[in-house]
């Protein structure tokens, strides 16, 4: 076991682990930390804590110092010069006549470098860019280009639930998300309504979707036929979270009943989905010719589920 703090150099950047060493740290404390960058200025986000050292990246670096006055006010600085590097490279993006959309810009801790963030469709040819860059901040210059996902990220925003977006203030790192999860929780497949501000689809929908995916093993899909203790079924609803099904029975069928076609009873019922099972069409066909099953009086049954008239407001949807 090995003792970390994480640490992380961004307000919604990634955490990293470093060893406090002798330090006496705490959640909100500023250090000074060794990079592949050269020394960071990063924020303490927890407490030290007892880790594997199988779950350790290696090397784990330490802690280099806990930041002075001194380092707070150069880290004070770089933020207050963010500002007019955007405004400047900005400019020289327009003269140069480059589609590219710059994002953010970042200096590193002990000034020799600044890092400009964008967008872009395509390839972008910045090297001329670059020059031009490098002999007004007369300092290394590099242009990172990021995707939809970490513009939203590093700008934030408000979601479609109203809260700020998780990647900015928590999401350490994205998760692969399918459409797939969506059919899974029962959402609407609208693209408007499962994607984020950043167009693709919400990182929320990873967040619930092992739940579903426990909840829905064993549930019949709408269409299939089950066989309950009141007789043979089609399921037309369920309900995932309640782990329901709503069924109507299959009636015997009569003069009228098409050849191939189910006589379906009024009345929808509801069963818990450990009330019901698979059940195959030929199976209950067979019977009901060979005069082996009857179809019993509804007046007569045990009364174990609820039932509503088709077309009651009660026979909506389980999940409204």
């Amino acid at each position: 076991m090995v003792t970390i703090v994480g640490v992380k150099f961004r307000s919604s950047g990634k955490v990293y682990y470093f060893d406090p060493g002798e330090f006496e740290l705490s959640a909100g404390a500023h250090v000074i930390v060794e990079t592949a960058r050269g020394m960071e200025f990063g924020e303490v986000t927890s407490n030290p804590q007892e880790m594997s050292e199988k779950s350790v990246i290696k090397p784990l670096r330490k802690v280099v110092r806990i930041a002075d006055r001194n380092d707070e006010k150069r880290h004070d600085e770089n933020m207050s010069r963010k500002q007019e590097a955007l405004e400047i490279c900005q400019e020289r993006i327009q003269d140069h006549g480059l589609e590219m959309k710059l994002i953010d810009v970042e200096y590193t801790f002990d000034n020799s470098k600044i890092i400009f963030y964008f967008t872009a469709d395509g390839r972008i040819d910045f090297r001329e860019l670059v020059k031009d860059l490098a002999g007004i901040f007369r300092m290394r210059i590099e242009l990172r280009q990021v995707g939809v996902r970490d513009e939203a990220r590093m700008l934030g925003g408000i979601g479609e639930c109203g809260r700020s977006l998780c990647c900015h203030q928590w999401l350490g790192r994205f998760n692969p998300v399918s459409i797939k999860m969506a059919k899974t929780q029962g959402l609407s497949l609208n693209p408007s309504k499962i994607s984020g501000i950043c167009g693709r689809l919400m990182c929320c929908l990873k967040f619930e979707n092992d739940t579903y995916c426990e909840l829905c093993k064993g549930m019949p899909k709408q269409g299939d036929y089950v066989e309950t203790q009141d007789g043979p079924a089609v399921v037309v609803d369920t309900s995932t979270l309640k782990q329901e099904v709503r069924v109507r029975h299959v009636m015997e069928p009569d003069q009228d009943t098409p050849p191939g076609e189910d006589r379906l009873s009024d009345e929808i019922s509801i069963y818990t989905k450990e009330a019901v099972r698979p059940a195959v069409r030929e199976t209950w066909e067979q019977d009901w010719n060979s005069g082996k099953r009857s179809r019993k009086s509804r007046d007569g049954r045990k009364d174990s589920s609820h039932r509503f008239r088709t077309g009651d407001r009660s026979s909506g949807r389980g999940d409204d």
